[in-house]
């Protein structure tokens, strides 16, 4: 599939919002980082693998918090320090996530870069997990889950608002707040697949449903939203 590059505004820049999991990247960080773990002996299979199909469950039928859903995934580095993870981290990219990177995402993303877009990966994954993939697609901002670290260990905690449902808005808000800006001085477009980022799609003046779920579909179709596919 070819993408265009987006028609720059003579009036406003333009921002490009990009959901990461099930969007750009076939399957969900979260839930591929902790199989992951599981074939490399970190997690304990027998203890860890119906819990993550269940959250990987609840989240797409939006009935997780999005407490207990980051609580769950920043269990599985609780204790260990970014450095010990980081061979494992850069194992995941090459192995787990790049070739799960589809041609049609990489592109999309090349298109909004090439027309000098302000281009963000926002997702409900922590940092640690994520920042290497969006290096990876050359999107230099990304808005993730942030992990407590105390004492260069993390907690198993979050700090500040959880980057999910309507807290992807309030945290793009501060986001571009801190850089003196406001999401009204863009033309903003938001790719998403997921209900979950339902507030996200509302708030731009583009929503771009991709592959969207069986709840997100019938919404993004009755509003006119465009929906795409990705080759995977």
């Amino acid at each position: 599939m070819a993408f265009a590059a987006p028609v720059n505004s003579h009036v406003k820049s333009r921002i490009a919002l990009f959901d990461l999991d099930n969007t750009l990247l076939t399957g969900d960080s979260d839930v591929l980082w902790c199989d992951f773990l599981m074939d490399r002996g970190v997690l304990d299979r027998a203890q860890f693998a119906a819990r993550n199909a269940d959250m990987e469950a609840r989240y797409k039928a939006g009935t997780v918090s999005a407490q207990e859903f980051a609580g769950f995934y920043l269990e599985t580095v609780k204790g260990r320090t970014p450095d010990s993870l980081d061979g494992l981290r850069r194992e995941f990219l090459r192995d787990v996530v790049a070739p799960r990177l589809s041609r049609d995402a990489i592109e999309l993303v090349r298109a909004h870069r090439g027309a000098g877009d302000l281009c963000v990966v926002t997702t409900a994954t922590s940092r640690f997990i994520t920042e290497l993939t969006a290096q990876h697609l050359g999107v230099e901002h990304l808005i993730a889950i942030e992990p407590e670290i105390a004492q260069g260990t993390f907690t198993g905690r979050a700090v500040g608002v959880l980057n999910m449902r309507e807290g992807k808005v309030v945290r793009l808000h501060e986001w571009l707040a801190a850089r003196g800006e406001k999401l009204e001085d863009f033309v903003s477009t938001a790719y998403s697949d997921s209900i979950n980022d339902l507030p996200l799609l509302e708030a731009v003046n583009e929503a771009v449903a991709v592959d969207p779920d069986e709840r997100l579909h019938p919404i993004a179709t009755e509003r006119g939203w465009r929906v795409v596919r990705l080759d995977r």
